[in-house]
């Protein structure tokens, strides 16, 4: 047991002496004890456990959001927002053309070992420091002294980056999917670009009322949707084994294809692996939500490392299920609904109701995919703008008293949306640009995250206490991870063939190179004014 003294600092908070057990994992409450560091207006059931109210004093920080969030939720929660073999076959596509089958198959194998490294070392981070910071304030924490504040600036910015992209690629794709059945099912239907962005728009509106009104109910919703996403994937892949004919198994695993026009199949290969990385990249959803989910230092590293493992076979035997089931590939990949699985759900039922009942499953999961998407993004941003990252940091930083939630920093995300979701109007990828520059900016957070934490270990500095740990491993497996996510870096900004035309291009480099000098320029003249970092806040010594 370890006594907490009272914090002198008025201008940071106000903590009444407590006793508290920082390793309790018996979840045991903090109600009524020294309760003065948790929001008034949040009701004593969303309070946390005495661990909880250790680790936020630690960090410097109040508790702001009602923790409404336990394990199966917050598991439902990241299993949903990653929606492996969902997006797996939404973007199969990339896959598909460059690399084939065999290419889709052994890239997701090799994507799918990656990953399981680096969100091995996001659990024992988020263990070390769960906080709706995530990334930037690990890097703040572990960088070297010198480079903390400019870092995990830089961080916090690629970090918002990469999750509003990635709500709105979500929320794309949903809409997309039934314009494609608009497609199918009328034949004289016109598909317009701006008809997908005006659906598009219109999915991420609907999430946005889980997201405020409806905020408390979040939790309820990602356990039933979890059931939806594992009965779902076994309802398609039975239907798509029983009725559809079948590839080789030859051609399944052996057979590359290079439809890109690359220089060799191998550099296709590399490029295709935007599909695997796409359905893999996001668990770190659930750190954004750590201060909303109770026992947070050992709840959301399991929760990471579950999702992970039932997310990555799933999305595996997906991939397997269509290689074997999606006849000709030529034929699929020019089908006039834009997306190859609906073709191959049409092909194998040769019903139209059929294919909409198959999509239908897609389209609630990544809806709900979406809802999970934008809760991360907006308390990503929330966070960051508490510790004046971003213009008008004050008003983004506010919380709805009695909600209990980042009102402002949602509906900034919902705008967010809609203006990426205009690249559609112009340019015929247009999801391929926002996905490969989610996948950029993630990983690049991942990266720094994790390069950061490999410095502290080779300085010989003591690591934060954490009940979650990668033991005498962890050095290795964050080399490890570092590897693999400098790779998966690298190619997001490849264009989907090798002869480019400004429709055809991949605008990604160019929207990440923007964010990254606004942010630079943003940083001289007024950042680093304000902005000092969660490490200043840290108080470990509690």
């Amino acid at each position: 047991m370890h006594e907490l003294h009272d914090l002198k600092d008025a201008s940071r908070e106000h903590v009444e002496t407590i006793t508290v057990n920082a390793n309790d994992s018996t979840g045991t409450s903090v109600d009524g004890i020294g309760t003065s560091n948790i929001n008034p207006t949040i009701p004593a059931k969303f309070h946390g456990t005495s661990a909880d109210d250790h680790e936020m004093r630690t960090m410097g920080r109040h508790q702001e959001l009602n923790r409404n969030f336990h394990f199966i939720s917050i598991l439902g929660f990241a299993c949903t927002l990653m929606s492996s073999w969902e997006t797996t076959l939404t973007t199969i596509t990339f896959g598909l053309l460059n690399g084939g089958p065999a290419g889709l198959v052994w890239g997701y194998v090799v994507v799918f070992a990656g990953i399981l490294t680096v969100f091995a070392s996001v659990a024992e981070m988020a263990s070390m420091a769960p906080t709706a910071a995530g990334q930037y304030h690990w890097v703040s924490e572990f960088a070297p002294p010198k480079f903390q504040k400019i870092l995990s600036y830089a961080v916090g910015w690629i970090c918002v980056l990469g999750w509003q992209t990635a709500a709105t690629s979500v929320a794309f794709l949903a809409g997309t999917i039934i314009q494609g059945l608009l497609v199918l099912i009328y034949p004289d239907y016109i598909f317009e670009p701006y008809h997908g962005t005006l659906l598009c728009i219109a999915v991420a509106s609907f999430s946005i009322l889980f997201n405020s009104y409806l905020a408390k109910k979040l939790p309820l919703v990602e356990g039933f949707v979890l059931f939806i996403h594992i009965f779902g994937l076994l309802a398609i892949t039975t239907t798509l084994w029983t009725l559809a004919p079948r590839n080789s198994a030859a051609m399944v695993f052996t057979e590359f294809d290079n439809g890109g026009g690359w220089a060799t199949t191998g550099v296709s290969v590399m490029v295709g692996l935007l599909t695997p990385v796409y359905a893999l990249t996001g668990v770190d959803s659930a750190v954004h939500m750590s201060e909303e989910t109770r026992d947070a230092s050992i709840i959301l590293p399991q929760a990471i490392i579950w999702s992970v493992i039932i997310n990555g076979f799933a999305g595996l035997f997906m991939t397997i299920t269509f290689c074997f089931t999606f006849g000709n590939a030529a034929d699929i990949l020019t089908s006039p609904t834009g997306f190859p699985f609906l073709q191959v759900f049409y092909n194998v039922t040769n019903s139209q109701v059929g294919t909409v009942l198959m999509a239908s499953i897609l389209i609630v999961n990544l809806t709900s995919c979406t809802i999970s998407s934008m809760a991360s993004a907006s308390r990503q941003l929330w966070s960051f703008a508490r510790d004046k990252g971003v213009p008008a940091s004050n008003f983004v930083a506010y919380v709805k008293p009695g909600w209990n939630i980042p009102l402002n920093a949602v509906l900034i995300s919902l705008a967010f949306t809609v203006l990426l979701s205009l690249i559609n109007i112009g340019s015929s990828v247009a999801f391929n640009a926002i996905a490969a520059l989610a996948v950029a900016a993630l990983t690049s957070s991942y990266q720094i995250s994790i390069a950061c934490l490999i410095a502290k270990r080779l300085r010989g500095d003591t690591l934060p206490a954490r009940r979650w740990s990668l033991g005498r491993f962890g050095i290795y497996v964050n080399c490890i991870a570092l590897s693999f996510l400098f790779v998966f870096w690298f190619f997001s900004f490849w264009p989907e063939s090798a002869v480019v035309t400004p429709v055809t291009m991949n605008w990604n480099v160019v929207i990440y190179g923007g964010v990254v000098i606004f942010a630079t320029v943003y940083y001289i003249l007024v950042g680093r004014h304000y902005y000092n970092g969660p490490v200043v806040l840290l108080k470990r010594e509690l």
